[in-house]
C-alpha cells in the first residue's frame, strides 16, 4: 500500500509537467492555427468562386471522413518516406490544426450564414468593401453564434491531444505510460491521467459558460 501511495505521489508532478509543457501548449497552438485554417476554409466555402468552394468542401470531407489518428500517422510516419521528417511536437500541431480546421470551419460558416443578409447590404450601402464588411460587421456578430461550438471543439481538443503519445511526444498520457511501464500500475497511472484531463476540461467548461453569459444580449 505504501509503495502504491509513494508511486502515486511521485507521479503527480511528472503528469502535471506533461500537461504544462506538452498537453496545454499543444492544445493552444493547434487551436489557434486551426481557427485560422477554419476561417479560410469557411470563407472559401461562401466565396461564390467555384474552385475555392470545391477545395473547401474537399478539405472538410477528407478531414471529417478520416480518423484523427490516421492523419497523425500520415504526417509523422508516412511523410518521411518522401524525405519530409517532422519532429513529434510540430507533427502533432500540424495534424491537430488541420483537424480543428476541418470541423471548426463548418461552425464558422454556419455562424456567418446566421447573420442576416441585410447586414451585408447595409455595409455595402455605407461604402464598406468585402473585407471591411467581414471584419467590422459580419464576424463580430457571427462570433456570438460560433462561441459555443468552437468552445466545445477546444475542450475536445484537450482530450484528443492524448493521441500524440502514439508518436512518442512527451505529453500527459505519455508521462503516465512511462511511469506505469516498470511498475505495471497501469490502472493507477491512467486513472490519474484521466483525473488531470477531467480537471482541465472542467475548468475550461466553466470558462466557456462565463464567456457565453458575457456574450448574451442584455435585456
Amino acid at each position: 500500500m505504501t509503495s502504491t501511495t509513494d508511486l502515486l505521489l511521485s507521479a503527480l508532478w511528472p503528469l502535471a509537467r506533461g500537461a504544462i509543457f506538452g498537453t496545454i501548449p499543444l492544445t493552444i497552438l493547434s487551436f489557434i492555427f486551426g481557427l485560422v485554417i477554419a476561417l479560410l476554409v469557411a470563407l472559401a466555402r461562401i466565396s461564390g468562386i467555384r474552385v475555392l468552394e470545391w477545395i473547401g468542401r474537399a478539405f472538410v470531407s477528407v478531414i471529417r471522413g478520416t480518423p484523427l489518428l490516421v492523419q497523425l500517422f500520415i504526417i509523422f510516419y508516412a511523410l518521411p518516406q518522401f524525405g519530409i521528417v517532422i519532429d513529434p511536437f510540430p507533427s502533432a500541431v500540424i495534424a491537430f490544426s488541420l483537424n480543428v480546421g476541418g470541423y471548426a470551419s463548418e461552425a464558422i460558416r454556419a455562424a456567418i450564414g446566421s447573420v442576416p443578409v441585410g447586414q451585408w447590404e447595409a455595409a455595402q450601402t455605407i461604402g464598406l468593401n468585402y473585407s471591411q464588411t467581414l471584419r467590422r460587421v459580419i464576424l463580430p456578430q457571427a462570433l456570438k453564434v460560433a462561441v459555443p461550438p468552437l468552445s466545445n471543439t477546444f475542450i475536445s481538443l484537450v482530450k484528443d491531444t492524448s493521441l500524440a503519445s502514439s508518436i512518442m511526444m512527451t505529453e500527459m498520457l505519455r508521462e503516465a505510460q512511462v511511469i506505469a511501464a516498470p511498475s505495471y500500475e497501469f490502472l493507477l497511472l491512467y486513472s490519474l491521467a484521466a483525473l488531470y484531463y477531467w480537471v482541465i476540461c472542467t475548468v475550461l467548461s466553466s470558462l466557456q459558460s462565463r464567456l457565453e453569459r458575457r456574450l448574451e444580449p442584455t435585456r
